[in-house]
């Protein structure tokens, strides 16, 4: 780590107020305070025999109650309560500050009398335990539940163990033939084996109906007798019953549908479990749920525990609406339209939020407890914003201002504030109005996570998720205490509520925003007022300081916080860069909140940060020369000397503390400058003390490189953005031009050093054009016509079908009150119609429109078919980018998009449509810090202390973020892999088949580093000796590719190398080589014909002609890549030599194949001829080419040992 970061870094470790050694350190300490060791408890459940658990001192009673809860045998407990010697435990004690409990204590299980609340929760584990392998909660995107298909494919045969359960010749059993559909060259994209079918999945059927009673709640009486509700239950037998839910139990009673009779049933029989009580009276229950429960225990738990926050679906599909008690209960009773009435059952939000980062963080214990509990509150939050979010929208929540029109109505729901991105009162109009207020909210939110990320004690941030949903951008934010009752004009204490014509400061503000700055790069500044006195800010106009009634100090509207970016915001009178001019800006943008993203202004800081250095060393190796030359002069000479002295081709300085070298003319400089170890060593002096001790040449030296590259300070390298630069009416009482010129080196910078590396992609420019249209589109539709409208708008933009016509629905139910006006309450919704009249050439020429005005790009396509002939695109690809962008969700089916006879969408294929969530992902500081140690550690050889430190980081990571979280899927993936060169096959294995399943269940199943995943699992499979498993997995990767992105992409080459290596492997030479040939086309368009890609290419298609014995092919493969590694690497580089070593082997090889034919030849089939030898390739062999394509290296063992023992003395 190199430049800035790293300095920042060690800043942010000072303010923990513990040097960065001494961390590290007491980190390693603290772990071991943690990790204290586990023990075990016997459990004994009522009927079972008792059983061990293993259980570690920080759990909480609670987490046991859960194990009992999913556990086969004691699952369908749910009241009960557990005692060790007759105590109960209390469910929130930690089991170490249990008195008594110890290694083989015995711990009861014990009966509780239900009450209504528990006799629901009940209800509901039943309900869960039968849904539990039925897939419909992840289409419908509920309760974090979220797809995976990685069992399909590996049939269940990676044991837990990474042993494999079938025995047998491996060789054998194979069948290696892939799909017609992934061979390379087809054009055939299917959608439907994105969600490929488990054979012996059949739904299992328990019950057919399990609802409540038409005769809830109990009357009084009945109360005094204990009953808590009534449910109605129809078996499969189709015995219809009704059962009583009591204090003591379940029973039957003998009601029926219209007679109320609460009696026992004769045989009376009383359960403690409503399953106990099923499996009595119905024997398909009692058969169907032991093998149900069976089949959910042994799924991998990452298939089933629940995400953080909700993922969804682009395809699902038909699914049969089934008849579910708890479902409907929860759309009665405790959602929309209630939640808010309902006393007690509110969460106040802004309080757990701030209470949260409040907490202690002194030690690594206290750290992992706050960071645990910001993160469970922020995806509670997360969770309850989105659903307010579609309340709002679907017309299910009151507006607090229902008086005014639609996009003006502003809600709060479930002590959440919602707003919409509309332009109300006119408050963005001289920044764009509409377009404006629509992406203010996402730099707002951009601003919270980076203010969040910052976490500076006694600063606070609101709650803010965005939401787009059906066309509309809701705001969602915490509420700030006592704000509802005040007027904004009193609240403000710091900022401005009008772009900066009126402006306020605040010491507090001021000296908490300054421990920000640094971090954030943002510079303290001076701007005028409406008395045209200097205010003193540090941040942006815009950005507001309400002290709210709690006594925090808030900011809020923080969508100014990253500097502006010019090239959108054209300014009379002022330029930009020439390189920025060159390529046609500043361009006139649709509004003017366009900023630069964080990650630009970081690289732009290291930029300007090394060019800093080379400026330093340049001048401290002008200094020594110059002292060298003058050392025969007077003393007093010398100074002025040194001073006047200048490079050749360098203009001489006007003065002698100025200096004119600027940041270009090092752009070139050599990166080895001698001077640069020393240079460093001085900036860092420099900044360290307060500078009296260095010489006043050397203070010039950095003085020179500070005004160079535009830091704010004379004596470090400390560069930061007045974000308030070209706002609109803010003045400035100071000279800002040297303000001004960094933002346009920040803008000259992107379009120069950052933007040439990508290329830009056509599919997305044209996927997010048509989301902006869809946008405005939808808003004109109203809720009956939600299907009709989106399957039409999908017409417009992938049928080929030139003449879609939109179904208006009428044909369902004419309405009766027809001619009455409604007034309509649903945001833009309304009997309007317009969307029907959109035609596929319109569609067309609004998203070219697009093109050039919002990205100034120049698409020339009339129509769906000119933009895929023309940029090579695929329509399957643009559907799930569509889909993905506005939260579609269609019918997994064939699409015919090419007919030009009917339309490829009706209604019935828009299944649902979802929310688009944006929200801040709170971090596990200490693990992502182990985490980063542990790659350097391996970086620099040490694998066996990087392998503890990342274990320790997942350990800490499970710690904050439960289970399931994409970082910890980063760490298993790496574990995987320093498990695999360590030469732990099984353990690799089995940390990459999590990693697979938790990148299917919280990215989504066809996600890029899915696809990766699922490359590197088939490599540890084929490792392991699972071979037919390593072909499927790497066939699914290969058409996830294709869907994802086609044929035409870097990946797809090293993606069928690996495919055509193991095809070899298992003597399949026709099919492995159409894969090889494919890659080695591919790596020559991207790499070029002459990369070392190429080279190794070249020979494992070579490998494949020498194991067919055509040896003239393989001959003039391995010649090509002979030839391309001698120009590259020279003749003495070790893959120079073994080329040409395997250049002559393939010689000999094809001489004596000759000698044979011609043998045969002269004496016909009778000849003595020696058998020639063609051999299958080893396993080890195609171990080797897949290890070195996959770039893993293996460290001689020698060498671990030696480094590891040097670090151990």
């Amino acid at each position: 780590m190199n430049g800035v970061a790293g300095h920042d870094q060690a800043e942010e470790a000072d303010s923990k107020q513990d040097g960065s050694a001494d961390a590290e350190d007491a980190n390693e300490q603290e772990v071991i305070v943690i990790q204290d060791t586990g023990f075990t408890v016997k459990i004994q459940a009522p009927g079972t025999e008792p059983f061990d658990l293993q259980v570690s001192p920080q759990e909480m009673v609670q987490e046991i109650h859960q194990v009992l809860m999913d556990r086969e045998d004691t699952c369908h407990r749910t009241c009960f309560s557990l005692q060790l010697d007759g105590n109960v435990l209390d469910n929130f004690a930690e089991l170490k500050s249990i008195e008594g409990l110890q290694e083989g204590s015995l711990l009861k299980v014990v009966e509780e009398p239900y009450t209504v609340r528990e006799a629901r929760i009940h209800v509901r584990h039943i309900r869960d335990l039968l849904k539990s392998l039925d897939p419909s909660d992840a289409y419908n995107g509920v309760d974090c539940n979220s797809l995976s298909f990685l069992s399909v494919f590996t049939d269940g045969d990676l044991g837990d163990t990474g042993k494999r359960k079938k025995k047998g010749n491996e060789l054998e059993q194979i069948d290696c033939t892939p799909p017609e559909h992934i061979l390379p060259g087809s054009k055939e994209r299917p959608l439907v084996p994105l969600q490929p079918q488990n054979k012996d999945w059949k739904p299992m059927q328990c019950l057919k109906v399990l609802t409540m009673s038409g005769w809830n709640p109990p009357p009084g009486n009945r109360k005094m007798h204990g009953d808590l509700m009534y449910l109605y239950i129809v078996t499969v037998e189709d015995r219809h019953v009704s059962i009583t839910a009591s204090t003591r139990g379940f029973y039957l009673n003998q009601s029926t549908t219209y007679t109320f009779n609460p009696k026992p049933a004769n045989p009376s029989f009383l359960s403690h479990s409503l399953v106990e009580l099923l499996s009595q009276i119905s024997a398909a229950f009692k058969k169907n749920f032991t093998t149900l429960q069976k089949k959910r225990v042994q799924r991998h738990p990452f298939e089933r525990i629940a995400t953080p926050f909700q993922v969804y679906s682009w395809t699902a599909p038909q699914i049969d609406h089934a008849m579910d008690c708890v479902r409907a209960e929860d759309a009665y009773t405790s959602r929309l339209g209630y939640e808010e009435h309902i006393p007690g059952q509110t969460r106040d939000w802004n309080e757990e939020l701030q209470t949260t980062r409040e907490l202690s963080r002194k030690n690594l214990p206290e750290r992992l407890l706050r960071e645990r509990a910001i993160f469970k509150v922020h995806s509670d939050f997360a969770g309850a914003a989105t659903r307010g979010s579609m309340a709002v929208i679907d017309g299910n929540v009151m507006a607090i201002n229902p008086g005014e029109e639609t996009r003006m109505q502003m809600f709060i729901w479930n002590n959440i504030f919602f707003s919409l991105g509309f332009d109300v009162r006119d408050h963005y109009r001289e920044l764009g109005g509409d377009a404006a207020a629509h992406v203010a909210p996402t730099n707002d939110l951009n601003g919270v996570r980076a203010y969040s990320a910052v976490d500076v004690e006694g600063l606070y941030t609101l709650g803010t998720v965005v939401v787009d949903y059906r066309g509309y951008r809701v705001t969602a934010q915490s509420i700030i205490p006592g704000i509802l009752e005040r007027e904004q004009e009193q609240s403000v204490i710091y900022g401005s509520i009008d772009f900066g014509k009126t402006v306020v400061s605040h010491p507090k503000y001021l000296e908490l925003l300054e421990k920000t700055s640094r971090p954030l790069k943002v510079q303290r500044h001076a701007v005028l007022n409406e008395k045209d006195t200097a205010v003193e800010l540090c941040s942006s106009v815009e950005c507001k300081g309400i002290i709210g009634n709690d006594g925090r100090h808030y900011i809020l509207d923080l969508l100014r916080t990253f500097p502006p970016d010019l090239n959108f915001l054209p300014v009379e009178g002022e330029e930009l860069a020439p390189e920025s001019q060159k390529l046609g800006f500043p361009r006139q943008h649709r509004h003017r909140l366009a900023c630069l993203r964080q990650e630009l202004i970081e690289a732009f800081v290291e930029h300007r940060y090394l060019l800093f250095m080379k400026m330093a060393a340049l001048q401290l190796m002008q200094q020594k020369a110059s002292k060298d030359k003058t050392a025969a002069l007077h003393d007093t000479n010398t100074a002025l000397e040194a001073s006047e002295q200048v490079p050749d081709g360098m203009p001489t300085s006007p003065t002698s503390s100025e200096s004119t070298l600027t940041p270009d003319d090092l752009e070139e400089a050599d990166e080895n400058i001698p001077g640069l170890a020393q240079a460093k060593e001085l900036a860092e002096s420099l900044a360290a003390e307060d500078g009296s001790g260095i010489d006043p040449k050397s203070r010039e030296v950095v003085l020179n490189a500070c005004k160079a590259v535009g830091s704010i300070s004379n004596t470090s390298f400390d560069i930061r953005f007045n974000p308030d630069i070209f706002s609109p009416g803010v003045r400035f009482p100071d000279d800002i031009q040297k303000q001004k010129q960094l933002l346009k080196d920040a803008a000259a910078f992107l379009v120069s050093c950052q933007i040439p590396s990508f290329r830009i992609g056509i599919g997305e420019l044209i996927t997010r054009c048509a989301k902006h249209i869809f946008k405005t589109y939808l808003q004109g539709v109203e809720l009956s016509a939600l299907s009709a409208a989106v399957s039409h708008f999908l017409n417009c933009l992938l049928s080929s079908f030139p003449d879609a016509v939109a179904h208006l629905p009428v044909d369902e139910l004419v309405s009766r009150r027809k001619n009455r006006k409604r007034r309509n309450r649903v945001p833009g919704g309304g009997d309007n119609t317009a969307w029907a009249s959109l035609t596929p050439s319109e569609l067309w020429k609004n998203i070219n429109s697009e093109a050039q005005s919002y990205y100034h790009f120049s698409l020339q396509c009339e129509s769906v078919d000119q933009a895929v002939e023309k940029y090579g695109l695929q329509k399957i690809t643009l559907l799930r980018e569509i889909s993905i962008k506005t939260g579609v969700q269609i019918l997994i089916k064939e699409y015919n998009f090419d007919s030009r006879h009917k339309p490829a969408f009706t209604e019935e294929d828009i299944l649902n449509i979802f929310p688009v969530v944006k929200h801040v992902n709170p971090k596990a500081s200490d693990a992502f810090h182990f985490f980063q140690s542990g790659q350097a550690k391996v970086q620099q050889g040490f694998l066996k202390e990087g392998c503890e430190l990342i274990n320790e980081a997942l350990n800490l990571f499970n710690n904050v973020y439960g289970a399931m979280h994409v970082e910890i899927c980063a760490c298993l993936r790496l574990l995987a892999r320093l498990n695999y060169i360590m030469g732990d096959h099984p353990e690799a294995l089995s940390n990459q088949q999590k990693a697979v399943l938790m990148s299917e269940r919280v990215l989504g199943i066809e996600h890029p580093n899915t696809i990766q995943e699922y490359m590197h699992l088939a490599l540890y499979c084929f490792a392991n000796g699972h071979l037919s498993t390593a072909l499927k997995l790497l066939y699914r990767a290969r058409y996830l590719l294709l869907v994802v992105c086609g044929e035409d992409h870097p990946e797809m080459a090293l993606l069928d190398s690996n495919i055509g290596l193991v095809l070899h492997g298992v003597m399949e030479y026709d099919l492995s080589l159409r894969f090889l040939e494919n890659a080695l086309a591919i790596n020559s368009k991207y790499h070029g014909p002459r990369s070392l890609k190429v080279a190794l290419s070249h020979h494992l298609v070579a490998r494949v002609y020498e194991s067919k014995a055509e040896f003239r092919s393989a001959l003039q493969h391995e010649k090509e890549g002979y030839t391309i590694y001698k120009n590259q690497v020279g003749e003495a580089h070790e893959k120079t030599k073994e080329s040409s070593e395997y250049l002559k082997y393939l010689t000999q090889q094809a001489v004596a194949l000759q000698r044979t034919m011609n043998e045969i030849y002269k004496n016909g089939s009778n000849a003595s001829i020696m058998p020639l030898k063609f051999t299958a390739p080893s396993m080890a062999s195609v171990l080797e080419q897949l290890n070195i394509i996959n770039g893993i290296i293996f460290i001689p063992l020698s060498i671990i040992c030696k480094n590891i023992a040097l670090h151990i003395t």
